[in-house]
């Protein structure tokens, strides 16, 4: 089953320190790349959290937001001393420093200290516990995305899959039109011929069909766009992450439209390469949203 890189999720759960929010976004992207934002009693869950996402996820560019709104009873504030003190001794340190390199800076006040994140925590406040639960509600939301991304791929395969449908009508068209247009060369230059008053030589005449022939072959292209729309239509069904797969296939048609198009000695088989290019174009950008 194809995915797609664009979601998103929330989910929310009420504990008894609180209510935890998570939400989670993604659009596409070449690689995985994962940016969270947690409060700050729920920092240290940053590793889990990206350990958790890369296991679910493949490819994408996600936001993971997790806020947290503490209960009124809770929403009392104890200092950590331990921390405090380090800061403490840290800012004299600087201070200290700045006057030996001749410099002034301003003293460490207060109001800078209890700013500084780490320097209050919640009272009664069990991060363990909460963290614990906050992964739970993750995964849940990450299930929640992962459904949004299946339904979204699914659409997208099956959009996909007309326009391939489309473009096996084309190449179908013009291997059927190529005698007629071989035939229709011949009838002008017989009729050019005779305008001239020139001898129409057999031999001669075949031989300019010939390498009209050639010129305007076409079935190793239309050969490769069959085997390509068959290897898409493969891909897709198999799923998982197809997204590179997929988009160094566009790349494939892309060289075979231009080719035709080169050769084309017909306005049909002109119209025939701009539709297939259309066509390729529109698949290509429904690709880079596919995993």
């Amino acid at each position: 089953m194809a995915l797609s890189m664009t979601a998103y999720a929330r989910c929310d759960q009420d504990t008894q320190w609180g209510s935890l929010v998570w939400e989670l976004r993604s659009v596409n992207h070449r690689y995985l790349e994962i940016t969270v934002r947690l409060p700050e009693d729920l920092r240290a869950l940053e590793p889990q959290v990206r350990e958790l996402l890369g296991r679910q996820l493949g490819r994408g560019k996600v936001d993971c937001i997790l806020r947290f709104q503490m209960r009124e009873n809770l929403a009392e504030f104890a200092l950590d001393d331990a921390f405090v003190s380090r800061l403490i001794s840290a800012g004299k340190k600087l201070e200290f420093l700045a006057h030996e390199a001749g410099a002034s800076i301003g003293s460490l006040r207060v109001i800078d200290m209890l700013r500084w994140p780490g320097a209050l925590r919640g009272a009664g406040l069990d991060t363990e516990t909460l963290g614990a639960e906050s992964l739970r509600l993750l995964e849940r939301t990450v299930g929640e995305m992962l459904d949004t991304r299946r339904r979204e791929g699914t659409h997208l395969a099956g959009t996909m899959k007309q326009r391939l449908d489309a473009v096996e009508d084309i190449v179908q068209a013009v291997r059927g039109w190529l005698p007629e247009v071989i035939h229709r060369y011949r009838d002008r230059l017989a009729a050019r011929l005779a305008d001239l008053r020139q001898e129409l030589d057999a031999s001669r005449l075949e031989q300019e069909i010939v390498l009209f022939a050639q010129r305007i072959d076409v079935d190793e292209e239309l050969d490769r766009l069959t085997a390509h729309i068959v290897e898409a239509r493969r891909v897709l069904d198999q799923g998982g992450q197809i997204g590179r797969r997929l988009d160094f296939l566009m790349q494939e048609f892309n060289r075979e439209a231009n080719t035709l198009g080169s050769k084309a000695a017909d306005v049909r088989l002109t119209n025939a390469a701009v539709d297939l290019k259309v066509l390729i174009e529109q698949m290509r950008e429904q690709v880079q949203n596919i995993e």
